[in-house]
């Protein structure tokens, strides 16, 4: 019995129905299920094979990489959010986001 890396309680099962969608375009895989938490886990093959089919059908980037130069603001730092990106993440003035430092890396999430 193989147990689940997120909840540690449920045992892992192998299934061949792990539905994802990406940019409209629906995906099956299959992998590993928690029988506790429901929690999906593809196989890594799987997880190569659905990546190479998304970048073919042109709907899995390759990762943005923007360069930047903070500006100061009162005792703090501000880093420019560029448009694309606003109008990509539907982003707009007082929206709050989470900010969270990941070793050398800033990692900015939308909070829901």
């Amino acid at each position: 019995m193989k147990a689940c890396p997120l909840c540690g309680k449920g045992e892992l099962v192998v299934v061949n129905n792990i539905i994802l969608e990406i940019e409209g375009y629906v995906f099956v895989a299959s992998g590993e299920r928690c029988l506790t938490c429901q929690e999906e886990f593809l196989f890594e093959n799987e997880t190569n094979r659905i990546i190479e089919a998304a970048r073919k059908l042109g709907v899995w980037p390759e990762p943005l990489k923007l360069y930047r130069q903070l500006s100061k603001s009162g005792k703090g730092l501000v880093l420019r959010v560029p448009q694309d990106i606003e109008k990509q993440l539907k982003l707009r003035e007082g929206m709050e986001v989470a900010i969270t430092r990941l070793g050398k890396k800033i990692v900015v999430d939308i909070a829901s």
